[in-house]
């Protein structure tokens, strides 16, 4: 069986702890973990100040060369996998038989995170506002007519990741080029994503310092925020409140993404159908920013039919086919805790599941002992309805109408909000509106991000901050 270890500042690390991951259809042992265990992390993190000082001694462009250099590496060669090998392949069935997705998500994701690693430029120049970097180097240097200088907030990103998408990890590879030393607490049932893409960097020529890699309980992954300078964590909206309050902290939790369609656009609604379909359904509904719910003026519950008609004819695949499109669930309680979650808010008067009008039957469905939540699209009669602004780790989603006017305060925390709508006053509102992290105009997908503009938080405000700076010049 294959044994995953801990990374130690790049140094592999065989724990007596272990865990075992099983594949989701067989239930047989994959592979087993190392688990590192609090006082190991807190002991380690101690030399996070000299690697801090060593990762200084580097420019950001051969950072960044280095980062286009593993891209490389992350998506096309044989790397080490503890004392094995992984060929992309086996990247790619493995991320499978432990979450669930099937292999054609797990190869988009893959695409995904070697994309940002391989533009690693462009995606800097939206983060940091297009500041030459090399400012960064010198300490200080002019940028827009003025005297700039920044200083590092912390030694260390330390990230809790999570094992809903591999997607996710494009969010702190950007850190490495920006000199900062990475520790990272990956999800128990997605090890593979960050592990490689550290023997990537490796690979390419990365010190093995910068990057350690700790599977660990819920005391090891607290260890690690507290002791990096800097931290990032994934989770729910239990996760979100324990750190809310702490501004060292990067929070990625659930994302409430919408579409809404303005009084302007609204009789054009058929012509959207296609972007809204993708928004809910691509990646299996399982990333923060796929649409959970659709805001109109009027002509909600045709819309809803509309949308339970296209999505009603996805249906569980096996793994390797290249059409599948819904991903079951590695553990099957929890597809039916969720399955029960839903028909309990169905139960309150006013919501109605309208894809069952096209397809009859339960939306907890199973395909070679795997279970699946089948997409479901609500429509409820009511913004105060229980299941009008939920979330779910599958294609869901409720169409709720309610007037113009009253958005986007209505909508609450929404990471990604498409506005279809051409009235200027009406955009207005909305990029007034501080409870929205993304904006779109227009028919565009929720899910398409553009890798220059900022997502969920900006990383570079994060890990650097601006000082007040100020040079006389002095004779020799």
């Amino acid at each position: 069986m294959l044994h995953l270890p801990i990374l130690r500042q790049g140094e592999a690390y065989y724990s007596v702890d272990s865990v075992t991951a099983n594949h989701h259809r067989t239930k047989q042992p994959l592979v087993k973990i190392s688990m590192a265990n609090s006082g190991l992390i807190r002991r380690d993190l101690r030399a996070l100040p000299e690697i801090a000082s060593m990762m200084s001694g580097f420019t950001c462009a051969e950072l960044i060369a280095l980062c286009e250099k593993a891209s490389d590496h992350f998506f096309n060669a044989t790397l080490p996998l503890g004392d094995a090998e992984q060929t992309p392949q086996d990247y790619i069935e493995q991320t499978s038989a432990t979450t669930g997705s099937p292999w054609v998500m797990v190869r988009r994701n893959m695409e995904k995170i070697a994309g940002v690693m391989s533009n690693i430029s462009g995606v800097l120049r939206g983060l940091t506002r297009n500041l030459d970097l090399s400012i960064l180097d010198r300490g200080h240097g002019e940028a827009t007519g003025a005297v700039v200088s920044y200083f590092r907030r912390g030694d260390s990103l330390g990230v809790v990741l999570p094992s809903n998408s591999p997607g996710v990890h494009s969010l702190w590879v950007p850190a490495f080029a920006l000199k900062t030393a990475l520790v990272l607490k990956p999800g128990a049932s997605e090890p593979w994503s960050p592990y490689r893409i550290i023997q990537a960097f490796i690979r390419a020529g990365a010190p093995p310092e910068a990057f350690s890699y700790y599977p660990a309980d819920h005391a090891g992954a607290g260890e690690i925020l507290r002791r990096c300078g800097r931290g990032m964590v994934f989770g729910d909206v239990g996760t979100m409140k324990a750190y809310q309050n702490d501004p060292r902290i990067e929070l990625h939790g659930p994302g409430w993404s919408k579409i809404t369609i303005g009084e302007d656009m609204i009789d054009r609604w058929p012509e959207f159908i296609d972007i809204i379909a993708a928004s809910i359904c691509e990646n299996s509904g399982r990333s923060c920013v796929n649409a959970s719910g659709l805001w109109v003026p009027r002509h909600g519950y045709a819309i809803a039919e509309a949308l339970a008609e296209r999505v009603s004819k996805i249906a569980p695949r096996p793994a390797n086919d290249p059409e599948a499109a819904v991903s079951p669930f590695a553990d099957a309680g929890v597809a039916s805790r969720i399955n029960a979650l839903v028909e309990q808010g169905l139960a309150d008067p006013g919501a109605e599941d309208v894809t069952l009008k096209y397809r009859p039957g339960s939306r907890l469905a199973e395909l070679e002992g795997c279970s699946y939540l089948l997409p479901t699209i609500v429509h409820v009669d009511s913004p105060e309805h229980t299941l009008a602004n939920k979330e779910y780790l599958f294609p869901f989603a409720s169409v709720v109408e309610v007037p113009q006017r009253e958005i986007p305060e209505i909508l609450g925390p929404t990471l990604v909000l498409t506005a279809i709508t051409n009235d200027d006053a009406f955009r207005r509102r909305l990029l007034t509106a501080n409870h929205i992290g993304r904006l779109n105009f227009g028919p565009i997908q929720t899910n398409r991000i553009v890798w220059d503009q900022p997502h969920e938080g900006n990383l570079f405000d994060h890990l650097y901050a601006r000082r007040a700076f100020q040079m006389a010049l002095q004779s020799t």
